[in-house]
């Protein structure tokens, strides 16, 4: 008996030790010059409103404006996002979805790509045995 509860102990710290961990998720949010302008905000600032909270990164140049935002282990998903509030300088608020130009779950989207690549692979290798059988 004594054996058999130090075996289940054992399979449970296991079993803890080899959970994964819950993913994080990386969103791809996309700005107009121009509707930052017509709002009175920029990227900088709205960055600064989710960089206390997650891990975020801004880009800028000759392109549209961009913002990733990475939230670790969340159930968001892209219209969540999009409801969070952004002060602007004059005082009011608005939705980032009213705001930004287009938001991505590249999360999401990765995992899509993942699952397209695996069927098309799985096409390829249909091909080949197809062709090597009646080659036979």
């Amino acid at each position: 008996m004594k054996k058999i509860v130090t075996l289940l102990f054992a399979m449970l710290c296991c079993v803890s030790v080899f959970a994964k961990d819950p993913e994080s998720k990386t969103f791809l949010v996309i700005f107009k010059s121009k509707e930052l302008k017509e709002s009175k905000t920029t990227i900088r600032e709205i960055e600064s409103q989710f960089s206390s909270f997650f891990t975020t990164k801004h880009y800028s140049g000759n392109s549209e404006l961009a913002l990733t935002i990475e939230i670790p282990s969340c159930d968001f998903d892209k219209c969540f996002l999009g409801e969070f509030l952004i002060n602007l300088q004059d005082g009011n608020k608005i939705q980032l979805q009213h705001l930004a130009f287009r938001l991505f779950d590249l999360t999401e989207n990765k995992n899509l790509y993942q699952s397209y690549l695996s069927m098309y692979e799985e096409k390829l290798t249909a091909k080949k045995k197809a062709a090597k059988t009646s080659r036979s």
